[in-house]
């Protein structure tokens, strides 16, 4: 076939550990179209978020870059439009491009560099969870024993809304897939993200199964996570409830399945397949019930792991790649496929990494300054190991290669000292982490100022998730 342009479609969803993704292993979850991806392309088996959560984790993703740089730390910090994105350089390239379902910015109307924004969901009132932005000290978030209330077999308006999404999208590609020149399409749906409630027929695979958790919590719990589990308020989770949580999240994933299923096809029918390039990614990944945790928000696999698949046309067909990437990753990839030049950001291509040698030391960072977080964390993922730095708190490390689940902590192991000093240097030669804590609490406090000051604040409560469009926030204290 003669070489030509080439789309992009990206296919993002939210809060999607890749620890429930067939072709990542899991043997139990149905995920028919997006194993399919991974079979046409390469699965990159190490990927990660640069922030477990929401907002500034797709801050990331729109600018390349680490959130820190950009003072985008949590979901009351939404991306709106500085630095520039790899949507701007594709503006200026006359390259087609726009989005369809969540961004998560501040608003439709900054410019982020779309030309169009369909049915967009952005923070609410632009303005977002400023709850999340008390750290000092953290509050009690009340609003978070919701998430073992509203599970089991029903619809949301999440569902409603994605299935929009994806109505939407196959609506565009029917009508501007065939184009002649090259476009980009940023396709993001909500699901598998809380609330942990599937649509029944989906609910259904996994009911019978009594799905649960492997492992409980650490004995002695790391004193960030106990002050974590402090703030979000999570310890209404029974064994049942445990079990239909995990079904309802296993019914999601098929249900997101599902609606990509349908993408396909009309990929397919317009006879895109062979010169568009789709990439499937989530956010941030969930805990799902590991540790007596759900949601996101730290560094364990399940939730700062994310899946990442490409396929295209100069993409090798089911290679596994084991060389660590992350969502800043996706800027230069996007760019160099437009032909477009990046500017010196820390990422890399993810087709020339699919194309290249495993390179196990390719180091790969996250950090976390939002909800229930008592200092700021940072994490360093680099060979066989991962390291955690928590300001003014003892560190943790784990030997991913020998300890997969995480269960041996060698964070204050006489043995790993050099271990320790190696990636904490790694980890140094990034950001100076005490300095960037200072800038993110102090950043905060001022948006709590703006917002009435701290009693205020915390007197309104929480809202739990965002809301789809149309959708009226529901916050905790509010009549």
């Amino acid at each position: 076939m003669e070489e030509g342009p080439v789309n992009q479609l990206i296919l993002m969803t939210d809060e999607h550990t890749r620890k429930v993704l067939g072709c990542y292993g899991n043997k139990i979850v149905r995920t028919p179209h997006i194993n399919r991806l991974a079979h046409e392309g390469t699965l990159f088996e190490n990927a990660y978020t640069n922030v477990p959560i929401c907002v500034p984790a797709r801050a990331s993703f729109a600018t390349g870059d680490y959130a820190h740089r950009s003072h985008h730390w949590d979901n009351a910090t939404p991306y709106f439009g500085t630095p520039s994105s790899w949507c701007n350089a594709l503006q200026k390239a006359n390259i087609t491009v726009g989005s369809i379902g969540k961004l998560h910015y501040r608003n439709a109307d900054d410019d982020v560099g779309l030309d169009f924004q369909k049915i967009p969901m952005h923070v609410v009132d632009g303005i977002g969870d400023v709850f999340g932005c008390v750290r000092e000290p953290l509050p009690k978030r009340w609003k978070a024993l919701s998430m073992a209330e509203n599970i089991g077999p029903g619809e949301t308006n999440y569902h409603i809304y994605d299935r929009q999404v994806t109505e939407e999208t196959m609506d565009w590609l029917a009508n501007h897939g065939n184009q002649e020149k090259p476009w980009v399409l940023f396709v993001s749906m909500v699901a598998p993200h809380f609330p942990l409630i599937a649509p029944k027929e989906f609910y259904d695979l996994y009911d019978h199964l009594n799905l649960m958790p492997t492992k409980t919590r650490e004995n002695p719990e790391h004193p960030w996570h106990h002050s974590m589990r402090n703030c979000q308020i999570m310890d209404n989770f029974t064994p049942e409830k445990t079990r239909i949580a995990l079904a309802s999240y296993y019914g999601l994933v098929t249900f997101v399945d599902d609606l990509i299923g349908k993408i396909l096809r009309v990929v397919d029918a317009k006879g895109l397949q062979d010169n568009t390039q789709i990439c499937y990614l989530s956010d941030h990944g969930d805990n799902i019930g590991e540790r007596d945790f759900w949601g996101k928000s730290n560094f364990y696999e399940e939730s700062v792991g994310i899946p990442c698949i490409i396929k295209g046309p100069k993409i090798p067909a089911g290679k596994v790649c084991k060389t660590p990437v992350s969502l800043i990753d996706i800027h230069p990839t996007i760019l160099k496929t437009a032909g477009i030049n990046p500017e010196e950001k820390p990422g890399t291509s993810l087709v020339d990494l699919a194309n290249a040698e495993d390179n196990l030391e390719r180091p790969v960072f996250s950090e976390y300054h939002a909800m229930g977080a008592a200092t700021g964390a940072f994490m360093i993922r680099k060979g066989h190991w991962k390291f955690v730095y928590y300001v003014a708190m003892k560190p943790q490390l784990f030997n991913l290669f020998d300890d997969p689940d995480e269960l041996c902590d060698l964070g204050t192991d006489l043995e790993y000292v050099n271990i320790r000093s190696q990636m904490e240097a790694e980890l140094r030669s990034i950001c100076d982490p005490e300095a960037v804590d200072a800038a993110a609490k102090a950043d905060q406090m001022a948006i709590v100022k703006a917002n009435g000051g701290v009693r205020a604040v915390i007197a309104r409560g929480g809202f739990g998730a965002t809301p789809p469009p149309g959708v009226r926030v529901e916050y905790e204290n509010e009549k």
